[in-house]
């Protein structure tokens, strides 16, 4: 495997690259060298990309702009007028010390699942299989919410507070809101994002809200994914709710009866009054 650096956006230099084909952008690397190391992700050559992508704390009139190469340590440390706590929380709450130094938030969004079968190695659905083999098997940790094909949740944090928020990303191809960089899998497409072959996540364009707060179930007090991760962001007299580890990507609740649409699977059933508990709670901190 080789190792080569970035050094401009440019056209020329993103083809030369070969992004997307055999080669793969590292930047903090926690979550693609344990893929790498464990078999489940092939690279002819890895691009570090921390030289072109932007990184730090940018305020604006109404939000702030943030650098998908930003570490979560950054974030969990900025200014309380400069990112909003929601953001911050959900950075301190996400990892050990050490993988907040180095992960950087564009690199968090883009995580994989955490899903053990899917991690193991085993022929599930989300890996080609025919089959969720949560369906049948030990699901406690699974999804509740869009689980029709793949029972996996998403680990991020990060990206149920960002949902919260209204962000917007902006990517070396294009600006799309938060939302619509992730999907659900299907038959024909199995990948849970949007992102283009080659395609770099490079800004974040975070709206401040009037109050915003993040709240999370672990099986541990620290260092663990979540079972159930809840943020909300008040703007006015509106707001937005989006959970962590109920579904397989970040999951927005327009209202909170729609958690009557929860379909979990036998294991996970707990979650949903989890989240009920936690989505009162939310609400409550950010109107209170």
């Amino acid at each position: 495997m080789r190792l080569r650096r970035l050094s401009s956006l440019s056209e020329p230099a993103l083809a030369e690259a070969g992004l997307g084909n055999g080669s793969v952008p590292l930047a903090g690397g926690t979550d693609l060298v344990p893929l790498l190391r464990d078999g489940l992700l092939t690279a002819d050559t890895l691009v570090d990309v921390r030289p072109v992508v932007p990184r730090g704390v940018t305020p604006y009139d109404g939000g702030v702009r943030i650098g998908a190469g930003t570490t979560l340590a950054e974030l969990e440390h900025a200014a309380e007028d400069a990112v909003p706590a929601a953001l911050r929380e959900a950075c301190r709450l996400a990892a050990s010390p050490q993988v907040r130094a180095m992960g950087s938030i564009g690199g968090n969004l883009l995580q994989a699942t955490r899903c053990w079968y899917w991690r193991l190695g085993h022929a599930c659905w989300l890996a080609g299989g025919e089959r969720c083999l949560a369906r049948d098997g030990r699901s406690d940790e699974h999804a509740i919410f869009g689980n029709a094909h793949c029972g996996s949740a998403h680990p991020s944090d990060i990206a149920a507070a960002l949902l919260a928020l209204g962000t917007t990303v902006r990517t070396t191809r294009r600006e799309l809101p938060l939302a619509e960089l992730y999907r659900l899998a299907t038959e024909d497409d199995r990948s849970v994002t949007t992102l283009e072959r080659g395609e770099l996540l490079l800004e974040l364009d975070v709206p401040r809200p009037d109050a915003s707060t993040y709240l999370k179930a672990m099986d541990r007090k620290r260092y663990a994914f979540p079972i159930v991760g809840v943020a909300a962001a008040r703007f006015g007299g509106d707001v937005r709710v989006a959970l962590a580890g109920v579904a397989p990507i970040p999951w927005s609740l327009d209202t909170d009866a729609g958690l009557t649409d929860a379909t979990p699977l036998p294991g996970s059933a707990f979650k949903v009054q989890v989240a009920e508990a936690l989505v009162r709670r939310a609400r409550e901190a950010v109107t209170g």
